[in-house]
């Protein structure tokens, strides 16, 4: 579709990569998942959870556990899963939650120090040469 009737896809859905991963029961590491945008009642309805009520902080845990779909090959994303990541994993969930839900995608415009080179870089994980 063209012109003024177009309208673009709304991605939803976004792909990342843990910077240190979550470790489960078994010692498996999980770093690859996918965190989907927030709803209202996402962001509403832990704030009746009695948990938040006592701690405001657990309303991270509760949100995100909410929001990723998808990692490894954890069969449920839950607060617990949540709770048990490093502190690393957290903040960069946080960012990310944050990035997709104000302004819709994981890119940032980047200048490089050395030649003033400017870049776009996709800040939903991965590093280059890593295998």
């Amino acid at each position: 579709m063209t012109g003024a009737g177009a309208t673009a896809a709304v991605r939803t859905e976004f792909a990342f990569m843990l910077p240190v991963g979550y470790v489960d029961d078994s010692g498996a590491a999980h770093r690859e998942g996918r965190m989907r945008l927030a709803t209202a009642r996402d962001e509403i309805l832990p704030l009746r959870d009695p948990r938040v009520r006592d701690n405001e902080a657990y309303l991270t845990v509760i949100l995100l556990s909410r929001v990723i779909t998808q990692l490894g090959t954890v069969a449920s994303v839950n607060p617990g899963v949540v709770e048990n990541m490093f502190a690393a994993d957290l903040a960069f969930l946080q960012d990310l939650y944050r990035r997709i839900n104000t302004e819709g995608h994981t890119r940032a415009r980047v200048v490089c120090p050395a030649c003033q080179h400017e870049m776009t870089v996709d800040l939903a994980g991965g590093r280059l040469g890593e295998s």
